[in-house]
C-alpha cells in the first residue's frame, strides 16, 4: 500500500451511510486488514521520522552558528530558541493538534473539501488568538526574562533573537497547519521533500548572514535566518500542493467560513495547547532544578534533554500516522478499523520503547561525547542517560497513547492526564526525591519516570474504555455539513 495513496476507495459505497448502527465493514469495497494497517502505519511514519528530524535540525543550526561566534552568543541563542519553542512553536503545534481530528475525520467520511476549510479556519484561529499575545511576549521578552537571569547583556541578546525571530512565527504556523492539510490526505512525504530543500539551504542563509566575512550580520543574522527559513517552508509547502499533489481537498478561500464556528476547533485545540506545554514546561523546570547540583549537572540534564529531544522523533511520527489513520476511520464511522489501528498502537508503542531504550542504554557513551569531552559531565551524563533510557520504555507508549486520543478526538481527557502526570507526580516526587532525598539529578528523573509510567498507563486505561459509539456520535456532530 503506498503511504500517499488516498483512501477513499470507499467512499461511493457510503455516501447514503445515516445510521451509526450499520457495519461499514460489511458488503462494500473498502476493507481493513492487520497487514494493511501495519504495511500502512510503517510506510507513512518512516517520512514522518525524517520531517520532524529535519525540522528539528533548523533552529539548531541557527544555536550553531551563533555559538561559533562566542559562549555568550551561544547562550542568547539557546535561550532564545527554548523560550520561542515554548511560547511560539508549542502553541502552534498544540492548536494544530485539532486538525489531526477534524481534518482525518473530514477525509475519512468523504467529505474532503471540509479538510481545506479546516485548515483555512484553524490557521486563521491561531493567527488571530497568538498574534498580538505571542508578539507582546516576544518584543517585551526583556522584562520577563529579567526576573530568572541575572546577567543583563544575555537578557539583551535573548530579547533581541525573539524579537526578529517573530517576524517568521506567521510562516511557521502555516507550515505546521499544512503539515496536517496534506498528511489527512495521506501525503506523508511533503514536508520530508520541503525540508531536505530547506536543510542545505538554512546552513547557506545561516553562513552569509552570520559568518560571511562581507555579508555577515554577527549575533543578529541568527534570528533573521530563522525568520527567512520559516517562511520559506510554508512557501514551498504552498508549491507542493499546487504544483505536486493536494489540490483535491481545497474547496477554495472563504474566509467567511474560515473566521466563524471556532467553537468546535477551540474544544480539541485548548486541550491540545495543554497536551503539548505541559510536558515542554515540566523539561523546562527541570532544567532549573538541575542547575541547582552544579555546573556538570547541569551539563548532563542538557544533553539528556537533546538526546531526549532526538528519540522523541520516533514514536511521535508513529503517533501522527496512527492519529490520522483512526481519524479517517472515525471519519468513515468504520469501529472496527479504528479498534484495529488502535490495537497496532501498542505494537508499535512496543517497537518504538525496544528501539529507543537499546539507543539510549547501549550508546549513552557516545551519545554523551557527542555534546562533551568533560571526564566529569560525562560520568553524570552516563548514569542519567540510563534513566532516560528506561524512562523511553513508558515514553513511547505514552506518545502512541496520545495519538490514539487525537485520533478519536478526545484532547480533553490528554490534557487532563497530561497536568495530573507531570504536575501532581513527575515534579513533586522528583523535588522531594533531588532535595529531600539527597538523590539530586537522579531524583529528578525519578520523579519523572513515575509521572511518565502513570500517564502511559492512564491513557492506556482511558483508550480500553472508550465509548467508540459516543466518538463517532461526537465527531459527526463537530463537521461542517
Amino acid at each position: 500500500m503506498n503511504a500517499e495513496e488516498p483512501l477513499l476507495t470507499g467512499a461511493v459505497d457510503y455516501e447514503n451511510y445515516d445510521s451509526l448502527n450499520q457495519d461499514l465493514t460489511q458488503g462494500g469495497k473498502y476493507q481493513v486488514s492487520v497487514k494493511s494497517e501495519f504495511v500502512f502505519i510503517t510506510k507513512s511514519s518512516i517520512p514522518l521520522v525524517a520531517t520532524f528530524f529535519l525540522q528539528y535540525l533548523l533552529s539548531v543550526t541557527s544555536i550553531y552558528a551563533a555559538g561559533k561566534l562566542g559562549p555568550k552568543e551561544l547562550a542568547a541563542a539557546s535561550l532564545g530558541v527554548c523560550t520561542f519553542n515554548i511560547t511560539g512553536l508549542a502553541v502552534y503545534q498544540g492548536m494544530a493538534t485539532s486538525l489531526d481530528s477534524l481534518c482525518s475525520q473530514a477525509y475519512g467520511s468523504g467529505r474532503i473539501e471540509n479538510v481545506g476549510l479546516y485548515f483555512q479556519r484553524c490557521s486563521m484561529m491561531i493567527l488571530a488568538i497568538t498574534i498580538f499575545p505571542l508578539f507582546f511576549i516576544w518584543w517585551f521578552s526583556g522584562f520577563l526574562l529579567g526576573f530568572v537571569i541575572p546577567d543583563a547583556e544575555l537578557v539583551a541578546m535573548t530579547q533581541t533573537f525573539l524579537r526578529i525571530s517573530s517576524f517568521g512565527a506567521p510562516g511557521l504556523l502555516f507550515f505546521e497547519t499544512g503539515k496536517r492539510f496534506l498528511q489527512a490526505q495521506h501525503i506523508f512525504n511533503a514536508g520530508t521533500y520541503v525540508l531536505l530543500v530547506i536543510a542545505p539551504l538554512n546552513l547557506t542563509i545561516n553562513w552569509l548572514l552570520v559568518w560571511h566575512p562581507v555579508y555577515g550580520l554577527g549575533f543578529i543574522g541568527a534570528p533573521i535566518a530563522i525568520s527567512i527559513i520559516f517562511w520559506l517552508t510554508s512557501i514551498l509547502m504552498l508549491c507542493y500542493v499546487l504544483f505536486i499533489d493536494g489540490k483535491k481537498c481545497w474547496g477554495g478561500l472563504d474566509l467567511q467560513k474560515a473566521c466563524s464556528n471556532w467553537s468546535p476547533m477551540l474544544k480539541l485545540a485548548i486541550p491540545g495547547v495543554i497536551m503539548v506545554e505541559a510536558e515542554y514546561l515540566a523539561f523546562e523546570v527541570l532544567t532549573i532544578f538541575a542547575a541547582s547540583f552544579g555546573t556538570e549537572a547541569l551539563a548532563a540534564q542538557s544533553i539528556a534533554s537533546n538526546v531526549g529531544s532526538l528519540t522523541f522523533q520516533l514514536p511521535f511520527a508513529i503517533a501522527v500516522s496512527i492519529s490520522t489513520r483512526i481519524g479517517h476511520h472515525v471519519g468513515k464511522q468504520d469501529v472496527e478499523g479504528a479498534k484495529l489501528v488502535t490495537r497496532l498502537s501498542y505494537i508499535f508503542g512496543t517497537i518504538s520503547a525496544l528501539t529507543n531504550f537499546s539507543l539510549v542504554f547501549f550508546g549513552r557513551h557516545a551519545l554523551g561525547r557527542l555534546f562533551t569531552s568533560s571526564e566529569e559531565v560525562l560520568k553524570v551524563s552516563n548514569v542519567i542517560l540510563i534513566l532516560l533510557a528506561i524512562n523511553q520504555l513508558c515514553d513511547s507508549y505514552n506518545v502512541l497513547g496520545a495519538g490514539v486520543l487525537r485520533g478519536q478526538g478526545r484532547q480533553r481527557i490528554g490534557s487532563i492526564l497530561n497536568l495530573i502526570s507531570y504536575y501532581a507526580i513527575a515534579l513533586p516526587v522528583g523535588y522531594a526525591l533531588a532535595f529531600y532525598g539527597k538523590f539530586e539529578l537522579r531524583g529528578l528523573w525519578f520523579g519523572l519516570i513515575a509521572g511518565v509510567f502513570f500517564l502511559a498507563v492512564a491513557e492506556l486505561v482511558a483508550i480500553v474504555r472508550s465509548n467508540w459509539r459516543q466518538i463517532m456520535i461526537d465527531s459527526h456532530g463537530r463537521h461542517d455539513h
